[in-house]
């Protein structure tokens, strides 16, 4: 069974998902894999974006979030070239688990807003909205206005809501937060 966990920007994914691997899930991370594969297209990196866009061998991240976020042409050409690539490290991840009889759970952010992959159930780590800006000016030390613009690129949190199997709240503590996933594991989510 393909079981995404997925939410808005800063709800708690990271979170929700290493609570999950407390309770034996094997987590596939789409986040850590388009890492990876950024770091491992350099030459096209520098194709879209220019030299300055390379630190150290390495995709400067934080200065192409800034233009991915403001250029909507160069957001389309950036997901051309990883979309491809990720969905098919995490292909071999699926199959690896699968091979070894592990649990697992795709932990994809970008889950509604790509369309490319499909899941039997869709878990929603769900922060309303004003907890989700008043996070994300503190974790990556924006202005309101550039939080609501990375808000604003992906579906509203709210019909993330309406179209998931299962939603669990982390607008709490990370011990309610403990609380709702094994209420789900327990209750709606057998695997």
């Amino acid at each position: 069974m393909q079981v995404v966990i997925t939410g808005g920007i800063c709800s708690g994914k990271s979170t929700a998902s290493k609570i999950f691997e407390k309770y034996g899930f094997y987590i596939i991370d789409a986040d850590k894999i388009a890492h990876k594969v950024l770091d491992e297209n350099i030459s096209a990196i520098k194709e879209i974006f220019g030299d300055e866009y390379v630190k150290s061998g390495k995709a400067d991240r934080k200065k192409i979030a800034k233009v991915v976020f403001s250029d909507k042409r160069k957001k389309e050409e950036l997901e051309a070239l990883l979309h491809p690539l990720i969905k098919e490290e995490i292909g071999k991840e699926i199959k690896r688990a699968e091979k070894e009889g592990k649990r697992y759970l795709l932990d994809i952010p970008l889950f509604f807003e790509t369309g490319n992959y499909k899941a039997d159930k869709v878990i929603l780590i769900y922060v309303d909205r004003k907890t989700q800006l008043l996070r994300l000016q503190k974790r990556d030390g924006l202005s309101c206005d550039e939080a609501q613009k990375r808000i604003k690129s992906q579906i509203d949190i709210e019909k993330k809501r309406e179209i998931s199997d299962i939603v669990i709240d982390n607008t709490k503590s990370i011990k309610d937060l403990e609380y709702e996933i094994k209420k789900a594991i327990d209750a709606d989510f057998k695997i």
